[in-house]
């Protein structure tokens, strides 16, 4: 009796370490969710502060495009060149025309004084001298649309268009950015909103160049993410790195104030 009641035991025993071993490997701890636990690492990436897609704003030939991918340019440089003879015409004819109508005013006024002319002609070519001055400033306005000036310093990503290629109004041509106006985008747990303010300092470990970063939080989503129970966090790297470019990524070390 005591050896059967022996086996039965070590049979229990046995079944105990299996089922135990068992529900270890169906339950691994994950190595990332571990981090977040710890409330101090997240996953981080550095984005363009101003970035853009620069389109045509009418249909014409390109003349020239004066950057190519990974060149800067200075804000005000004329990035993109259209061939506007057509619209540098009407701009002629347009000034043409008000000069024309500026002397028949002139003409009426003095008409006007010596009484050889009336009220009507006189106010008749006022209204074209103002009528040429509206002309005028929709042919300056099409003349400006044959150049796209750069709105920011920065540098060419991607090219969208070739020279001498006819584009419609609404076509990309260039995608820019400014690579010195850097961001650190977060995705951090909602329950941080505890304790993680604007103006709180943190470390970024980049991947791409293995070293580690001063920065700072500027801001925090409006919303949260009712679903993952997190909210985006936007920082800047505060001290110089040169060596830096969008779309770099690694983690964010943050440490939660003392009591958190």
């Amino acid at each position: 009796m005591k050896r059967r009641f022996d086996r039965l035991a070590a049979l229990a025993l046995l079944l105990g370490i299996s089922a135990s071993g068992a529900h270890g490997q169906a339950l691994p701890a994950s190595p990332d969710a571990a981090a977040l636990e710890s409330g101090q690492e997240i996953r981080a990436q550095l984005t363009p502060r101003q970035y853009t897609t620069l389109s045509s704003e009418m249909a014409a030939r390109i003349d020239r495009i004066a950057t190519r991918v990974g060149e800067r340019f200075k804000k005000g440089d004329v990035l993109v060149a259209f061939d506007c003879a057509a619209q540098k015409a009407q701009l002629a004819h347009a000034q043409a025309v008000l000069t024309q109508a500026e002397k028949t005013f002139v003409i009426n006024q003095r008409l006007m004084q010596l009484k050889s002319t009336g009220q009507l002609e006189l106010d008749i070519a006022a209204a074209e001298v103002e009528k040429a001055k509206a002309d005028r400033s929709a042919a300056e306005a099409a003349v400006a649309k044959c150049t796209i000036i750069a709105p920011f310093d920065g540098i060419a990503v991607d090219q969208k268009a070739r020279e001498f290629q006819y584009t419609n109004a609404g076509q990309p041509l260039l995608d820019i950015l400014d690579d010195h106006g850097l961001e650190v985008e977060l995705i951090a747990p909602s329950r941080w909103l505890a304790w993680l303010k604007p103006g709180m300092a943190f470390k970024v470990e980049i991947h791409e160049t293995d070293k580690s970063y001063a920065a700072q939080v500027t801001r925090l989503s409006g919303r949260v993410d009712p679903v993952s129970q997190t909210i985006k966090v936007i920082g800047e790297i505060t001290q110089a790195a040169p060596e830096l470019m969008a779309g770099m990524s690694g983690r964010a070390v943050i440490t939660p104030p003392s009591g958190q």
